[in-house]
């Protein structure tokens, strides 16, 4: 017998091709007015509009699975009810997410904005500056989970040390309490935390201030993990630059001064947003119907937040 799936209204025919052999397909709307109750639900597919999916499993009868095509899970993860399993889209943003984080690195070492603004100028404008080197640069990656490992391979050409660091010491990897003594080597720190209460703000004012003069921080996880009154201090006073694809508040509002700030790159929450992306997600979907079916053990399920 087939399970229920639940996915977003306009999801592409040719994804629904993938899955009509497994599932019974069924939409939920993107917005109300509600039906008091949908049917049955065996899992839920999230779209972009986490309220939409919200709306939809509180009107679902028997519903035991929501995936999420997202690896973060902070806007659904305390609102999912409770007995219905939560899960991630852990590996689906590896690829785009870590190309992002060693573009953005590689874009600061090298002035690229500077050298973007001449070319809009029409401006020739070889003064003599050099760029950084990555090669023989050290590197913290401060979350050192799937996308962490997808960095740390994508930096093993540029002959980098990497430091690993996540909030459970285990082995080759530091926990949090060694955070301090090893920031003030390091050149680059890369942010890769989920959003929880525990991480809320932790790169604060403390943290900045351990990094030596000119360090690079790059935040491609949650803006909220990063203090941004903190942050602007550090770039105001010159000592350290940044690289953001997440701000708090995001999206950042016109005008917000951590645009113009000197030293810092921002894109718009993009370093996912790449051509297999989509591929890769309803292949998770796919095979967790499958593994839903079959009674094994569901890929990445939330535990304590994450």
């Amino acid at each position: 017998m087939k399970l229920d799936l639940w996915i977003p209204v306009g999801t592409p025919q040719g994804r629904r091709n993938d899955l009509s052999g497994a599932a019974n397909l069924h939409d939920y709307p993107a917005a109300g007015p509600w039906p008091d109750h949908l049917g049955h639900g065996d899992m839920l597919v999230t779209g972009h509009d986490v309220g939409a999916a919200l709306e939809a499993v509180s009107r679902l009868d028997g519903l035991r699975v929501v995936q999420t095509l997202s690896a973060g899970v902070d806007r659904i993860v305390d609102r999912v009810p409770a007995g219905i399993i939560l899960c991630d889209a852990s590996g689906v943003h590896d690829v785009g997410v870590a190309e992002w984080i060693v573009l953005a690195i590689l874009a600061s070492y090298r002035r690229l904005p500077q050298l973007i603004e001449a070319q809009q100028a029409t401006t020739w404008r070889h003064d003599g500056s050099r760029g950084d080197e990555l090669h023989g640069s050290s590197v913290i990656i401060l979350g050192h989970g799937s996308i962490g490992r997808a960095v740390e391979q994508r930096l093993a050409p540029f002959s980098v040390d990497v430091v690993r660091v996540a909030r459970g010491e285990r082995e080759w990897v530091h926990g949090l309490a060694d955070l301090p003594t090893l920031l003030p080597s390091a050149d680059v720190l890369v942010i890769l935390l989920p959003l929880t209460a525990e991480t809320r703000g932790l790169v604060g004012a403390e943290v900045l201030s351990r990094l030596k003069p000119g360090a690079l921080l790059v935040n491609a996880s949650r803006g909220a993990v990063v203090d941004t009154t903190a942050l602007m201090a550090a770039l105001t006073d010159g000592r350290i630059r940044a690289a953001l694809d997440v701000t708090d508040p995001e999206p950042l509002p016109d005008g917000h001064p951590l645009w113009s700030m000197p030293g810092v790159l921002i894109t718009p929450h993009v370093a996912g947003d790449v051509s297999g992306e989509e591929d890769r997600a309803w292949a998770l979907v796919a095979d967790q119907v499958g593994r839903l079916a079959r009674g094994e053990p569901l890929r990445n399920v939330v535990v304590d937040g994450y």
